[in-house]
């Protein structure tokens, strides 16, 4: 069984290859896909690692705060789109 780990606060100059090698450290990564802006290409400073749940979780305490071209990084087990918490809801 995978799971889906969101990581967050990237430098914009990482890489797929950067970021599956830092993730491989605590097991195998099935796929790692960085998002980017629609209109220019640019990296928007977070993706999605798919690995094995024991190695996502490993993964996930290793590197939640760590840092990375200067910036500390967000790293928690990705939520479904309709499971996050809306921001503007009165």
């Amino acid at each position: 069984m995978t799971m889906n780990i969101f990581v967050g606060n990237l430098p914009f100059t990482a890489s797929e290859e950067e970021i599956r090698a830092l993730f491989a450290e605590y097991g195998n990564v099935e796929s790692v896909r960085l998002i980017t802006d629609r209109d220019t290409g640019r990296s928007r400073g977070f993706g999605f690692v798919e690995m094995e749940h024991e190695a996502a979780n490993a993964a996930i305490q290793a590197l939640n705060g760590t840092e990375m071209g200067g910036r500390a990084l967000r790293v928690n087990e990705a939520q479904e789109r309709g499971a996050r918490r809306r921001r503007n809801s009165w």
